[in-house]
């Protein structure tokens, strides 16, 4: 059986374990997933199986702006019994005839799974300086310093070679990007409400998309 999920980030808290100690845990809402797609040697050359989390808002407005989920999306749902979803990922599985188009994977399949790793995008700082992004420590603050306490410092050299050589540490967009975070204890599973908590940070923000999947280095 597949051991991964998608899900959503629902927040961090902390609960007890029976020796009376703290432990901070994110809880994953983990499922139930669509199986929308699934893909084998003979007909696509490789294995995998396409998930689908929570349902898409369909609009039937002829204003594209308007519109929730897409045709070929509609389409694709319609043939199988579903919905559009909102949250779609491929997952590389080679158990063929283990999984149907149309059935659903719920949080039981990380049952007895004691270590996940965790996919997310983290969250969006915009456009940051040195300080936040590259962690620089600043400039002095004494001595006639003026305007310069947050600034990186000089980029470039003298006449030779005259340029600014590529991959500088400098100010620029931070955040949004795909983060991996490997080997999380699972710390306890909820089939009745779908929710797995996992010891630790996961990245993104409140309600963002997640992938979970069991850890290939534990």
């Amino acid at each position: 059986m597949l051991q991964a999920i998608l899900g959503k980030k629902l927040g961090m808290t902390q609960i007890y374990s029976e020796e009376g100690n703290v432990i901070p845990v994110t809880i994953i809402e983990a499922g139930p997933c669509t199986v929308m797609q699934v893909k084998t040697d003979d007909s696509d050359g490789y294995g995998a199986i396409q998930l689908g989390f929570q349902d898409k808002r369909v609009s039937k407005s002829k204003n594209r702006r308007n519109r929730r989920a897409l045709k070929p999306q509609i389409i694709q749902a319609e043939k199988i019994g579903t919905t559009p979803k909102q949250f779609v990922r491929e997952l590389r599985w080679d158990g063929a005839g283990e999984y149907e188009t149309g059935k659903d994977v719920t949080v039981e399949t990380m049952e007895g799974v004691e270590y996940v790793d965790v996919i997310g995008t983290s969250k969006g700082r915009g456009f940051t300086g040195v300080m936040k992004r590259h962690n620089f420590r600043g400039g002095h603050a004494t001595h006639g310093q003026h305007n310069r306490d947050r600034h990186g410092g000089s980029i470039g050299q003298a006449t030779w070679p005259g340029r600014v050589f590529k991959g500088m540490k400098m100010p620029g967009h931070f955040g949004v990007d795909r983060i991996t975070v490997q080997n999380l204890k699972v710390v306890s599973i909820d089939k009745e409400k779908n929710l797995l908590a996992v010891k630790g940070a996961i990245p993104g923000h409140n309600g963002a998309f997640v992938i979970v999947k069991k850890a290939i280095k534990k």
